[in-house]
């Protein structure tokens, strides 16, 4: 029997959109990234088979339209095994509720992130005066009140594993918030990235709308410890992938990934810190 579950108190509709909305993307064989609106939902598993799971949870008010996703790609009355949740911030987890209360299905974080996912602690206020554009402006209006899942939500397993998805593990990338987890598959090169860096300038109102493809550090508005978002980016670099599908912005392959991840290590201070901002001053 499920626990009562409820949403942050500043939980509401954001009216944001982007030219890719709506859009479903396969990625690979069995990796497949949907849109929604400005943020990205992933569905791990081979369309033909039954067995599947879902990675972040979308806005708020998009449960349906990430079941009609999920139904499009793996049938009618299709549910996944798992949620797989990269971290907490809203446009993750924004409709994950109303998913729990539909496919009854386990949600997992890092044990970190589960005071944010259980009522207990809100998420530091994202910083409006930070360096970038209008979405960062506007970074005040978004939710950051925490939700109660319950008993609905728990901690990933400590050994690294990813529950219902063979041959992933989570790699604990934080920065943008503590508790942030990317997962890899090592026998493939198979990365998926969250927040930990995008491939869209998350700040600017313009490029988000237009998905305009380019790496950048982790969304600014929201990123609270700029040294770990440096060391985690450091450590996916590390790994090589050949292939990363984001929170925010178009997935990237082969030389175009690696290379450009290359040029973000090495040119971190100059394309993902900002100049100034609460956090950044506060490390200063």
């Amino acid at each position: 029997m499920m626990s009562r579950m409820q949403y942050g108190s500043d939980y509401k509709k954001v009216p944001a959109y982007s030219m890719e909305s709506g859009k479903t993307t396969e990625v690979l064989p069995d990796l497949c990234t949907y849109t929604n609106k400005i943020v990205n939902v992933h569905m791990v598993g081979h369309p033909d088979e039954s067995r599947f799971v879902l990675v972040d949870a979308g806005l708020p008010d998009s449960a349906d339209e990430i079941i009609k996703a999920v139904e499009a790609r793996f049938g009618e009355g299709a549910r996944p095994e798992a949620i797989i949740l990269t971290h907490g911030h809203f446009d993750h987890v924004g409709s994950i509720i109303e998913l729990i209360e539909k496919w009854d299905t386990p949600v997992y974080a890092h044990k970190i992130e589960l005071p944010y996912l259980m009522g207990q602690e809100p998420y530091p206020d994202p910083d409006p005066t930070v360096e970038g554009g209008m979405m960062a402006k506007t970074a005040s209006m978004f939710p950051k009140e925490p939700i109660d899942l319950g008993d609905n939500v728990q901690a990933l397993p400590a050994d690294g594993t990813v529950p219902h998805m063979p041959g992933f593990e989570w790699i604990h990338t934080p920065g943008h918030t503590d508790g942030h987890v990317s997962l890899y598959r090592s026998s493939d090169g198979t990365l998926i990235v969250g927040d930990a860096f995008v491939t869209v300038q998350q700040d600017s109102l313009y490029k988000v709308m237009a998905q305009k493809k380019e790496i950048q550090g982790p969304p600014v508005y929201f990123t609270t410890d700029w040294e770990a978002a440096r060391a985690s980016v450091e450590k996916l670099q590390s790994i090589k992938p050949n292939t990363a599908v984001f929170g925010h912005g178009k997935s990237l392959q082969d030389e175009e990934l690696r290379e450009g991840l290359e040029r973000l290590v090495e040119n971190f201070d100059e394309i993902a810190l900002p100049s100034h901002g609460k956090y950044v001053d506060d490390e200063k």
